[in-house]
Formats: structure tokens, sequence, C-alpha cells
């Protein structure tokens, strides 16, 4: 009883997108005839007219995905063809020489056209659906990603500025004025590392819309100043670090966002001040490619671990685990300068050089001036 229920059901189901696609079904046979009748009028070639018609059902089933459209296109065509461009004219005659297995034929290639076109489009659809969820798992994973990072990034600094304070409020009256100093120090830096922290989470809310798609709106902007700009952010904040900035000799317009291609360079300084184990010099280096800008942020410190190199755009932590660096990560931070490079229709890569790491993105589209 529960089988028939369900038979029942999936015949009500194809009748009503039978009765769905009928007016689409008959636009495309109405289209057919007309452009069949144009043809019989020159030509006076069934031929012709099949071939038009067999493109009709086509058509139909792309349009539909419904087998019984195709099918209900195939007879229509079959008989309409032999009743109103096959002699004797206006009367259905399949007795004449070579007619029953001629229409037969057509019978037959408009099925199986039909069928294979909705096979086609069906299986297009599962694709689809099928990379839509692997989107969405992709997606689901720099989520957890990110909350990882976004729990080791923050509570180590809330730790340190949360010791730092209870030690100066306990301590006050015995401590020196370079203990004090020291103290104070260390919670101004934590601090200004939360609120890039925070900067960082705001932009990912402000680059993805709610399909969580990123989006950004370009304009053409001096690469030169966009650089100049976040090398003098980097310097305020760190003023003893030296930052070696190599540009060519021409006037490079990129279309960007210019606020989220500064905050890029400043994630990737950041990164190349605290991870990379040395505080010697930064270079900067900017060269062009074809349709194409590069922009290499280079360190002299101890390097990327090669096995960390796949995984270091997913939102885990960069050096915390190849030095023991419990300082700050920079899971959210290189996270999000991949997604803001992708949404530019850029590449953002990282690799070692023969006496430290480097990281690279491009930028397309750029134009001298």
């Amino acid at each position: 009883m529960k089988l028939f229920q369900t038979d029942k059901e999936d015949l009500k189901a194809a009748v009503m997108n039978l009765v769905r696609n009928l007016p689409i079904t008959i636009e495309y046979m109405a289209a057919a005839t007309l452009v069949s009748t144009i043809f019989f009028h020159f030509s006076n070639n069934v031929t012709n007219i099949s071939i038009i018609f067999t493109l009709a059902i086509i058509l139909i089933a792309r349009a539909t995905s419904c087998y019984g459209s195709g099918i209900l296109a195939s007879l229509f065509a079959v008989f309409w063809v032999n009743f109103a461009y096959t002699y004797p004219y206006m009367t259905l005659n399949f007795t004449m020489s070579g007619y029953p297995i001629t229409f037969v034929g057509m019978m037959l290639i408009s099925c199986i056209t039909s069928s294979i076109c909705i096979m086609i489009t069906k299986q297009n659809a599962q694709i689809q659906e099928k990379d839509r969820m692997l989107l969405n798992a992709e997606k689901e994973t720099m989520k957890a990603n990110l909350m990882r990072a976004m729990s080791h990034d923050l509570r180590t600094p809330l730790t340190t500025i949360i010791g730092s304070s209870s030690t100066y409020l306990e301590q006050e009256e015995t401590m020196s004025p370079d203990e004090k100093h020291k103290l104070v120090q260390n919670i101004e830096e934590d601090a200004q590392w939360l609120l890039t922290m925070v900067e960082n989470l705001l932009t990912v809310t402000r680059i993805q819309d709610e399909r969580g798609v990123a989006n950004v709106i370009k304009a053409d902007e001096s690469l030169e100043e966009i650089i100049s700009s976040a090398v003098r952010r980097f310097r305020k904040r760190f003023m003893d670090v030296p930052v070696h900035v190599s540009i060519p000799d021409i006037f490079i317009m990129v279309p960007m966002d210019a606020t989220l291609i500064e905050q890029v360079i400043n994630n990737l300084l950041e990164n190349a001040f605290f991870h990379s184990g040395s505080h010697g010099p930064i270079d900067l280096i900017v060269t062009t490619d074809g349709p194409y800008v590069s922009i290499t942020i280079k360190d002299y410190g101890k390097g990327i671990r090669p096995d960390l190199l796949d995984t270091l755009f997913d939102g885990g932590g960069v050096y915390a685990n190849q030095m023991g660096d419990s300082h700050k990560g920079m899971g959210i931070g290189l996270s999000l300068c991949k997604t803001i490079i992708n949404a530019h229709g850029g590449q953002i890569r990282a690799g070692n050089h023969q006496n430290g790491a480097q990281f690279t993105f491009t930028l397309p589209d750029w134009r001298e001036y």
C-alpha cells in the first residue's frame, strides 16, 4: 500500500512538472513550425524540416529538464511533420513507401536526443550541487581554522596584559622606573596587537557578503603611495626596524581597494618582524610581469618549515609550531591576506629564500602612467 502511494505521488509530480513546462514546449514547437513553414515554402524539403524540429526538441530538453516534455515534443513533431509537410498534405499517412521507417527513425532519434540532453542537464546540476557543497565545506573548514587561530591570537596578548597590569598594581611601590616602563610598554604592544586583530576581523566581515563571497570595490590607485602609507604605519610602531623598498622607476596604477591592500602589506610586514626570529632588515620588492604586478616581502630570519607552507593561509598559526612562539600568531592575518588578494583576482604564496622567508602576492591589470 505504501509503495503504491509512493508511485502515485511520483506520477502526480511528473504530471505537474509536465504541465508546468507545457508553455515552454508549446513556444518552441510554435517557433519550429514557423521556421519550418518558411523553409518549406522555399525548398519543399522534409529533411530540413525534420532537422528543425529535432533542434527544437533539443532546446526543449535543455530548457525543461523534463522527460515528459521531450517525449511529448517528439510525438508532436513526428505527427506534425507527417501531417503538414509530407505529401499528401494535411493528412496523416504512414503507408507510403519508406515513410514508416523514416518517421519511426525520426521518433527514435528525437526521443533519444531528448533523453540524452535531459540526462546531461541533470548531471550538470548534480555537479554544480557537489561544487556548492564542497565550497560550503571549505568555508566551514576556514571558519573553524579562523576560530582556532582567533582563540590563540586573542588569548595570548590578553593574558600578557592581565599579567603585566596585575604585576604593576601589586608591586608598584617596589618596582624601579625601568621595570614600570617595561611593563607598560608590554601592555601597549599587546593592546596594539589586539587592535590589529580586531581590524582584521572587521575587514573579514566587510569584504564578505551574506553568501560568504568576497567582494571588494576597486578604483585605480598609485601603488607607490599605498606602499609608502603602509611602511609609514609600520615604522610608527617599529621605529628600529629598517624597511628597504625597491620599486620600478615608473608610475604604477593598479585597480584595488586601497585600504585593504595597505592592510595586506602591513600584516605581512608585521609578520616578518614578529615571527622571523630576527630584527634585521625587511625588504619590500615590487616587480612587473605581464598584466600582473608582484609585491614581495622578505625577512632574514629562520624561514618557514617546508611542511607548513601549504597550510599557512588556512587560518592556523604561522611560526608558533616550529619555533615555540607563544607571543602571537598570524593565522587570522594571513588568512585575511589570502581572502583580500583572491577577491582582487590575484594570488598570494609563501616560500623560503637563502636567508629567510618571503611572501609574494600579485595584483592584475596594472597600468603605467
